[in-house]
């Protein structure tokens, strides 16, 4: 699965003040996990990069509304989670189709039998992910992808996205 490193300051105080490397910084850091995120739900890869790119128009122009800088990242996937749920009250439903995986092997697979038993259970996960709901889909998503938390806020009833 995918795995993103956190360590680094993001430089959203810069964005905020107009800095285009700052903005790009943010790009740079976010474009694959938010990609991969949104087409996992909405599973239609033209819709995945127009919903990425409508997520970052509106980042840019609410930036000023986020209160907690180190908080950009959750702000930034639950935009995402609001315009692909517009999406699918747009399309009726969430999408099914599934553009066809690459049947190639890892590189790196020494037992080619491993390999095979390694693909056979990520196609069975993601079987099951996709018989799940959206908003349950979405957690796991974020959960597995990101690294958020799936504790519920002492505040809220509601499960809140944190790292």
């Amino acid at each position: 699965m995918l795995a993103v490193a956190c360590d680094q300051q993001l430089p959203v105080r810069a964005a905020r003040a107009g800095d285009p490397r700052a903005w790009d910084a943010l790009f740079r850091r976010y474009q694959l996990p938010l990609y991969a995120y949104v087409f996992e739900l909405v599973r239609h890869e033209q819709s995945a990069l127009d919903i990425v790119q409508e997520t970052f128009i509106r980042a840019a122009r609410h930036l000023g509304s986020l209160r907690e800088d180190a908080r950009f990242g959750s702000w930034l996937f639950s935009i995402a989670h609001q315009r692909c749920t517009s999406h699918w009250r747009a399309r009726g439903r969430p999408e099914n189709d599934t553009d066809e995986l690459d049947a190639e092997f890892p590189a790196g697979d020494a037992d080619p039998g491993e390999g095979l038993i390694r693909k056979e259970r990520e196609e069975e996960f993601m079987s099951r992910l996709e018989q799940l709901p959206p908003p349950q889909r979405a957690v796991l998503l974020l959960h597995f992808l990101e690294d958020f938390s799936l504790q519920k806020s002492p505040s809220s009833p509601v499960c809140r996205w944190a790292r």
